[in-house]
């Protein structure tokens, strides 16, 4: 029987329940009411309202022109449709590099005016005050360890991460280190599998894995990639389970076919 299936809410509390018995963690992206409100209702475990709004929303070519006030806004639609997973946010770019003080005021502004249940930060070491500060003042934390798309600038590329030993070594560090500070889980991006695995079975928290193969304790996807509303974007650790875009782009050519040759609306279709 499924750990979830007992309770009405998701906590982060049930996530590590769920790696100790082998139950695998579903986690997808949402960052509006109504999307949440179907992912919700399907049974997810996890709905990240990720900083890639700034991508699949706004149309920015990264993630880092998105804002707090903007996090704030999708994190808050999305916990309105959200009745029993729990909503992870991220902290965008600059509201926690690099000072602990500005990190805890950002993480308390998304739990007081979203209601959100916990915030996502990326980075191993260089956070550990970050982490700790936030954790302190009660506020639950998921780390993010491999592909940081916030540091995009400093990797000059999204290929993988941590193949080299220099760099694979640094990352089965930071996961101790999260793991010590007091994250609940780490998502793991875009690393190699035979790695995410050594690293999910070193830690007691649960592993959250996107591009880092099926050992993790669980998996995330954007929701629009694994919908196929993006069209042309298939990465290789991209499952897609429809292609919404061919749909909805039908729908939209039937609807103005419909108005230009006056069949809608008619007479059922007005008063």
């Amino acid at each position: 029987m499924s750990v979830h299936s007992q309770i009405k809410r998701i906590t982060t509390n049930t996530l590590h329940e769920m790696k100790s018995r082998g139950e695998k963690i579903s986690m997808l992206t949402a960052y509006d009411y109504s999307m949440a409100k179907v992912v919700d209702e399907a049974g997810i475990d996890v709905i990240l309202v990720g900083d890639s709004a700034s991508n699949v929303m706004a149309g920015h070519e990264t993630t880092l022109p998105i804002t707090l006030d903007q996090m704030i806004y999708h994190a808050a639609s999305v916990v309105r449709a959200a009745s029993r997973c729990l909503v992870v946010v991220d902290l965008p770019f600059g509201t926690y590099q690099g000072n602990s003080k500005e990190a805890l005021h950002s993480a308390i502004r998304i739990m007081k005016e979203s209601g959100a249940h916990a915030v996502k930060l990326e980075g191993g070491e260089e956070i550990k005050e970050s982490v700790e500060r936030i954790i302190t003042a009660g506020i639950p934390v998921m780390g993010h360890l491999g592909l940081t798309p916030q540091s995009i600038h400093k990797f000059g590329t999204y290929t993988v991460r941590a193949k080299e030993e220099a760099e694979a070594y640094k990352l089965m560090k930071d996961i101790q280190v999260l793991q010590e500070s007091g994250c609940f889980a780490v998502v793991l991006e875009k690393i190699p599998a035979s790695l995410a695995a050594q690293a999910t079975e070193s830690v007691k928290i649960p592993t959250i894995g996107i591009g880092a193969g099926n050992a993790c304790d669980g998996q995330v996807l954007v929701i629009h990639d694994m919908l196929g509303l993006n069209k042309g974007f298939k990465p290789r650790f991209l499952r897609q389970y429809a292609n919404l875009y061919e749909v909805m782009n039908g729908a939209v050519k039937a609807y103005i076919s419909d108005v230009k040759s006056n069949d809608f609306p008619n007479e059922k279709e007005q008063y």
